[in-house]
């Protein structure tokens, strides 16, 4: 199984406890934290994801719940009223973020805010987040990476100027959390509030 490079630090650690608490602790103390051992493993895992592919789709950039899918202003960079659809992530998902489309980064924004729970609105005002804009053979796409109640780092791992590809790792959020996609009207939007997504497969939107 692929692990994400930032795992490794917490992985190597946790197993070092549960290998100090196997040899000094009572029995129990170690098969408590095993599950735990466990679980952080599964949370920066990194899975090779295959799926549809065009300049024409819009693929999920993560794994998790649809909360909304609504009409906002985005005045930083699309600087239009565009469509949003908010993807949560919980602690058991791949918290690998990808790019739903190809295209060229010409905006990076990071913007230091609080941590409450990224499923609400108002996460994409107030909570800590990192944008990043890029241009599409079918225009301007922004994606935004908000972290929620645990998480305490978004990695974002591309600087404006970077040519990057649909599906291609973006970054990663630990440890829970949520990304906006922000899309032009001309897109039709496929998913629904309820629906669940898989990053790099599901098609959440698609031009005609």
């Amino acid at each position: 199984m692929r692990i994400a490079p930032e795992g490794w630090p917490f992985i190597i650690g946790f197993w070092a406890l549960e290998a100090v608490l196997y040899a000094f602790a009572p029995w129990w103390a170690a098969a408590l934290w095993l599950p735990v051992c466990l679980w952080v493993i599964a949370f920066f895992r990194d899975p090779v994801r295959e799926g549809p592919r065009g300049d024409n789709l819009v693929i999920a950039p993560a794994d998790g719940l649809v909360v909304s899918v609504v009409m906002v202003d985005e005045p930083d960079y699309l600087k239009a009223r565009v469509q949003r659809v908010s993807i949560f992530m919980n602690v058991f998902n791949v918290h690998v973020n990808r790019y739903p489309m190809s295209g060229t980064l010409e905006y990076r924004h990071y913007n230091k805010g609080s941590f409450g729970h990224a499923g609400t609105e108002k996460a994409s005002l107030e909570n800590e987040q990192s944008s990043v804009g890029m241009l599409t053979a079918r225009g301007k796409v922004l994606v935004r990476q908000i972290a929620g109640l645990v998480a305490r780092r978004i990695v974002t791992d591309h600087q404006p100027g970077t040519a990057v590809l649909q599906a291609e790792r973006m970054g990663l959020i630990r440890f829970g959390s949520r990304v906006d996609v922000f899309l032009p009207d001309t897109a039709r939007v496929l998913v629904h509030t309820g629906d669940k997504t898989v990053a790099g497969q599901t098609v959440v939107a698609q031009w005609e």
